[in-house]
């Protein structure tokens, strides 16, 4: 499996694969696909050294470095099964992925360590990597099938406990090979990640489309929006994969320099949020570069997106890949024909085997081989599809069906509105009513008339009872916003 995986570890070169900019801001720390080809190779075997064997867990708690690459890459060559955690996860949180999971240990380091609740193992990245470096560089020539385990991936939790995603080699594999082909990968791009490699976005597509293709990657800690430009400058990246919440602070640059980087970028992906369109719009005039929003979930990896040749509709998550069967469902599971609201159905080799050790769950999101994504959307008669939420956030007022997204993209074409959510709250008549959560400009925002262009554009079911105004709404670390955890609605205008 490995050879297709990874097939840049066994091509020698002295060119540069990887570069790392230390998060002191001191140097960039630069390495060779042959030099990664050992580093992981040794570490395999300290692992095994260690006791684990295929089927193992592993748990990672890291900021991104270049070992999570070295421990992703011994991983697929020893068979044991990595589970990455958020680093923005504490007690709770913690508590519950890795009592789920069950790791061997959880892999951390010294500034992180403090989280890990008590009574769970913990290895010292620096120190597993330290005595790595004793053991055999050689790789073991173990190859394992398609269907076997490889990564735990647990969801964001935002409707509940988060469950663990069992994502397999060929998951990976399919899920590649499709991006580099769908974006028209070469050896010579360069690609510059900013995403954490706790999280499908960075994990399964940037990682895998700079190991497929061979192209030179350069990796942050983070995503810092005061380096940002600076990153853009000194490393010339050819495509750039962000999160909506990274596209508008690039937004935030001068005019000169947003063209100078427009001008190297052949592609810049949006994903793991909605994308509004008026920063797709925004983003094409100041960088003279447009977007490509897609579509994929933790437990699929990629599954829609805007065509890299062709029109990159604003608003749209774009048409099916070729490796994935999409269908749009009633809740009866039957299809629905183009310009009807529904839940996205998917099929494919990026689908994941299940969820962890929970069979119910399992089987009530699987139906004939089809997943459910608890996502609604459209398709147009030219098959873009356009998401208009998840089924769990749909709010149902007076018998009327209302899309929250369709509220909150209007929302944020108005004058002052930088953020904006509309969720459902109980109503005595209409069972539920729509509230709109704005973070605003004051200079700018005017609440009247807000109100009133909603009034001329949407149907009145749809109007929100309220504005209730917050200085941000709460995000994932990928930029989902959490519904859950915004203010209670007093009732009150």
């Amino acid at each position: 499996m490995l050879p297709h995986l990874a097939p840049s570890l066994l091509r020698p070169s002295d060119r540069p694969a990887l570069e790392f900019l230390r998060p002191d801001g001191s140097g960039i720390d630069r390495t060779t696909f042959a030099q990664i080809e050992q580093s992981s190779n040794r570490l395999a075997a300290r692992l095994r050294e260690l006791g684990l064997k295929e089927g193992d867990r592993l748990a990672f708690f890291l900021q991104n470095r270049p070992e999570v690459i070295d421990l992703w890459l011994a991983a697929v060559k020893s068979g044991i099964i990595l589970v990455p955690v958020n680093v923005l996860y504490r007690e709770r949180e913690l508590r519950h992925v890795l009592t789920d999971a069950a790791p061997v240990a959880v892999v951390t380091s010294r500034d992180l360590a403090g989280y890990i609740p008590t009574g769970f193992c913990q290895w010292d990245i620096a120190e597993l990597a330290q005595t790595a470096q004793a053991a055999p560089a050689e790789r073991d020539a173990t190859v394992f099938p398609p269907d076997t385990p490889l990564a735990l991936i647990y969801s964001s939790g935002t409707t509940g406990a988060s469950k663990g995603a069992v994502l397999t080699h060929g998951n990976f594999l399919s899920n590649g090979l499709a991006l580099v082909d769908a974006w028209k990968f070469t050896a010579n791009d360069r690609l510059l990640c900013c995403l954490p490699l706790f999280h499908v976005h960075g994990l399964a597509n940037a990682i895998h489309c700079w190991l497929l293709s061979g192209c030179v990657l350069r990796l942050t800690e983070r995503f810092d929006h005061t380096r940002v430009a600076a990153w853009f400058e000194d490393f010339h990246p050819t495509v750039f994969f962000g999160v909506p919440a990274m596209f508008i602070r690039l937004l935030e640059l001068p005019g000169d320099s947003a063209r100078a980087i427009g001008s190297r970028l052949r592609l810049a992906v949006s994903g793991s949020a909605p994308l509004p369109a008026e920063i797709h719009e925004r983003f094409r005039q100041l960088y003279g570069s447009v977007i490509l929003e897609r579509y994929g979930m933790t437990e699929t990896l990629m599954n829609v997106g805007n065509p890299y040749d062709g029109e990159r509709r604003p608003g749209t998550i774009g048409r099916p890949f070729p490796h994935v069967g999409v269908k749009i469902c009633d809740e009866a599971g039957a299809p629905v024909p183009a310009g009807t609201s529904g839940e996205l159905w998917v099929q494919g080799p990026n689908v994941c085997s299940g969820y962890w050790r929970l069979p119910e769950a399992t089987a009530a999101a699987w139906v004939d081989g089809w997943f459910r994504t608890g996502d609604i959307g459209v398709r147009a008669p030219d098959g873009y599809i356009t998401l208009q939420g998840r089924r769990s956030d749909l709010i149902i007022s007076g018998g009327f069906n209302i899309y929250p997204r369709e509220i909150e993209e209007l929302l944020l074409e108005q004058p002052g509105v930088r953020e904006a959510a509309v969720v459902g709250m109980p109503d005595p008549v209409r069972g539920e009513v729509p509230v709109a959560y704005v973070a605003i400009d004051p200079a700018t925002f005017d609440e009247a008339a807000t109100a009133t262009v909603l009034r001329s554009q949407l149907a009145s079911f749809k109007q929100p009872r309220a504005f209730v105004r917050v200085d941000a709404l709460p995000r994932t670390a990928l930029g989902k916003v959490q519904k859950r955890l915004l203010p209670p609605w007093t009732g009150q205008r």
